[in-house]
């Protein structure tokens, strides 16, 4: 196959007909396919129904320090729970703090209490002019949709393969005092499944920001979701790096089993150093009196330890691979050549980022949906939705069977190239 912007006009129009073609038989089979969310398929979800049988009417809920789930009590989080959670995310368990089912919802929580009650006797965020945070592109929608929801501007931060420019972030939080964060997801990154690298870290943890409320929210949402075994990225940890450097205070790491066991019935966390602690204990203990400790020893009974859940993530990489592969060695062949789109190749997380030539990501997404497959809105992974080249889409993999992704994705590649083919017409 020839790349397209080689062929004449003449050429581009014949090969336009015969892929309109093609593209209205599919329009003809009535299709209904969902790529838009990175949502675990039903195949997943029945690896955890074994937890709903650990617990029962007759099951002992004492803790081994003699705490009864049943009852209140326990802000923080079962100490098995935190256990657990500690080692999947390698801190301390006396650095956690458990919540209920999800991390998003713990983000909100601190940017919210960081607006209304300020972080560590810092002035409130909504008592300031402006408030600023950086963010990574392409990202994770919902991050920049809470900041987004609380009026916080938000600044594009271009990742690189190594993670976000550090050059610009190292520059902009020295000299703003109103920036006070960064939304960060270091490993199998959403959309695009990079892992920060090691000197990336450490850049991290030395910043020198002019605020002193500024915090790294670290989403650590895919830190054991690798698709092989013997092939997996590693991430330095950061709060650990953060004390080395000698700013214990400066990061949020936060966590949830969501795409372990249930999303709507897993355990959440937020780890950090003993004085962010002793703040969001502030807000929490007014907030709750403690989170659903029976849901917390389900799963330290269901996983037992950290082996356990990495047996366990072993059977959803087996499902996840085959998908994940087939997506790609249909973007290999399909378009390898064509030189009309690039996409990365994840070794783990929950998507795969797919590039078109700039201005035809929109078009490709709807042209997508008048055949009958739902993708990510096209700007989604940039805040405000805006995404500056209209290049970028989500590809998630993991809700539909194998025979409808594959369905799916032939059509996405050729809505691609009858897209970038009116592109290049227009140009001439």
């Amino acid at each position: 196959m020839e790349a397209y912007k080689n062929l004449s006009k003449e050429e581009l129009l014949k090969l336009h007909k015969e892929l309109n073609a093609e593209y209205k038989k599919y329009q003809a089979k009535g299709l209904k396919l969902d790529m838009s969310r990175g949502k675990p398929g039903a195949e997943q979800l029945d690896l955890s129904m074994g937890m709903m049988d650990v617990l029962n009417s007759k099951s002992d809920l004492v803790c081994d320090d003699g705490t009864d789930c049943r009852n209140y009590g326990v802000l923080d989080g079962i100490e098995e729970a935190k256990e657990l959670i500690g080692d999947m995310i390698e801190v301390p368990a006396d650095n956690i703090i458990i919540y209920g089912n999800s991390s998003l919802n713990i983000m909100y929580d601190t940017i919210s209490r960081s607006m209304t009650h300020g972080v560590m006797g810092n002035t409130p965020w909504c008592k300031l002019d402006t408030v600023k945070f950086l963010c990574p592109v392409p990202g994770y929608d919902r991050h920049f949709a809470i900041t987004e929801y609380f009026g916080i501007e938000m600044i594009n931060i271009p990742m690189l393969s190594t993670g976000p420019d550090m050059d610009m972030v190292e520059r902009l939080v020295s000299e703003d005092e109103s920036i006070k964060g960064i939304w960060c997801v270091p490993k199998y990154s959403n959309p695009q499944g990079i892992t920060y690298s090691n000197e990336t870290v450490r850049r991290f943890a030395r910043l020198q920001p002019a605020a002193k409320d500024f915090r790294i929210y670290w989403d650590n949402a895919y830190g054991v979701h690798h698709l092989y075994e013997d092939d997996q990225d590693t991430l330095i940890e950061i709060i650990a790096e953060c004390k080395r450097a000698g700013n214990p205070d400066l990061v949020y790491k936060f966590c949830s089993t969501s795409k372990i066991s249930f999303p709507g019935s897993g355990v959440a966390a937020i780890a950090t150093s003993p004085n962010n602690l002793v703040d969001i204990k502030k807000q929490l203990k007014i907030q709750t009196i403690g989170h659903d400790k029976v849901n917390q020893l389900r799963h330290v009974r269901f996983y037992k330890d950290i082996h356990g859940m990495v047996e366990h993530m072993k059977k959803h990489a087996d499902i996840l691979r085959p998908k994940f592969e087939a997506v790609l060695d249909i973007l290999d062949r399909e378009l390898g050549e064509l030189e009309i789109g690039s996409w990365y190749r994840p070794k783990g997380g929950y998507f795969i980022a797919f590039d078109t030539m700039d201005g035809c990501a929109k078009e490709v997404v709807a042209k997508a949906k008048k055949a009958g497959v739902t993708m990510t809105p096209a700007g989604a992974t940039f805040p405000y939705g805006k995404d500056p080249k209209d290049s970028n889409i989500r590809i998630a993999p993991s809700y539909p069977s194998l025979e409808d992704l594959i369905a799916a994705t032939n059509l996405f590649v050729l809505c691609v190239k009858l897209v970038s083919i009116e592109k290049l017409i227009e140009t001439m």
